[in-house]
């Protein structure tokens, strides 16, 4: 009787291989995006803020949120941008279009975790810089 696969690898291991694929992309998008590796500062930053202050559950669900929101964005700006760029090697309005919906959702997002990190550390910081 064949061996049951147990459900962390699975067949073939088809979850580790695929565990395996998930880190080389975020290795990809680390190495090839510059603005990945600011968005990589800003959560140590932002988690160091979080971890410095204490903020409370709350908060870290919503400052987690926002950053797992950017990460999110950019990883998929970043395959749309590859896909694209693949598809339609030259210049095409299609292609531009697609390129500035990505960008502008990671900007969005952005714009969205900035709110956030203001809800959540601009007291702080504030009151840190002696601004109230």
């Amino acid at each position: 009787m064949a061996e049951r696969p147990t459900p962390l690898k699975g067949r073939g291991g088809r979850f580790l291989g695929s565990l395996g694929y998930a880190c080389r992309g975020v290795r990809i998008l680390l190495a090839s995006e510059a603005n990945a590796r600011i968005h990589a500062v800003a959560t140590i930053l932002v988690v160091g803020a979080g971890w410095y202050w204490g903020i409370s559950r709350g908060e870290w669900l919503a400052v987690l949120l926002a950053v797992g929101l950017v990460w999110l964005g950019e990883g998929m700006n970043s395959a749309i941008e590859a896909v694209v760029d693949l598809v339609s090697p030259g210049e095409h309005p299609l292609a531009g279009r697609a390129k500035d919906l990505a960008a502008g959702a990671v900007l969005c997002a952005a714009v969205v975790a900035g709110a956030i990190g203001v809800v959540v550390f601009g007291g702080r910081v504030g009151g840190l810089l002696g601004w109230w």
